[in-house]
C-alpha cells in the first residue's frame, strides 16, 4: 500500500491563519490511493455484522457509500437541515461559537439496526457525537465510528471514549 499521507495536499492558512488544512481531493483524484483507502476504511470492520453505513455531509459522503456497497450494508446521508426531502429527526450540537445541526430522515434506521458511522475527519468529536446520538435517538446500535484522518492533537477521542473508533491516518 503506498504511503496515504503522501497523496494528502496539506494546505497551511486554510480557511484562516494558523490552520493547516488536509485537503483529501489529491488522494480521492489517484486511483490506487483510492482504492487503498477503501480497503483500510473497510478492513477494520470485516466480518462485523453491519446493517447500515451512516456518512456524514459532506466528505463523508466520499468514503461511506463505497464502505457500505464493500461490507454488504445499506447507506444512510446525514446532513444539514432542509436537505432532506421526507420527514426528518434531527440533533443540535455545541461549535466553538455557537450551535449547528444535522438531520436524517426519520425512518432511515430501524430500532436495533447495527450501524457504522464514517467522515473524513475526526477532529474535535462533537459533529460524530452528535451523529451517534442521532443513530441512538432512533434505536440504532452504534458498533463503531470510522474517518480517514484523525486529529490527534485535538483530543476528539476524547468525546467519543467507549466507542469503537478506527482512523487510517493519524497527525
Amino acid at each position: 500500500m503506498p504511503d496515504l499521507k503522501s497523496l494528502i495536499r496539506e494546505v497551511p492558512d486554510f480557511p484562516k491563519p494558523g490552520i493547516n488544512f488536509y485537503d483529501i481531493t489529491t488522494l480521492l483524484k489517484d486511483p490506487q490511493g483510492w482504492r487503498d483507502t477503501i480497503d483500510a476504511m473497510t478492513a477494520h470492520y470485516q466480518g462485523t455484522k453491519i446493517d447500515v453505513v451512516v456518512g456524514v455531509e459532506a466528505r463523508g459522503f466520499f468514503f461511506a457509500p463505497a464502505m457500505a456497497y464493500a461490507l454488504g450494508a445499506g447507506f444512510v446521508p446525514v446532513r444539514k437541515p432542509g436537505k432532506l426531502p421526507a420527514a426528518t429527526v434531527s440533533v443540535e450540537y455545541a461549535l466553538e461559537y455557537g450551535t449547528d445541526q444535522l438531520q436524517m430522515h426519520q425512518d432511515a434506521i430501524a430500532p436495533g439496526q447495527k450501524v457504522l458511522i464514517i467522515d473524513d475527519v475526526l477532529a474535535t468529536g462533537g459533529t460524530a457525537a452528535a451523529v451517534a446520538q442521532l443513530v441512538e435517538n432512533a434505536g440504532g446500535q452504534v458498533l463503531g465510528l470510522g474517518f480517514l484522518v484523525e486529529l490527534d492533537f485535538l483530543k476528539g477521542r476524547e468525546k467519543l471514549a467507549g466507542r469503537d473508533l478506527f482512523s487510517v491516518l493519524h497527525y
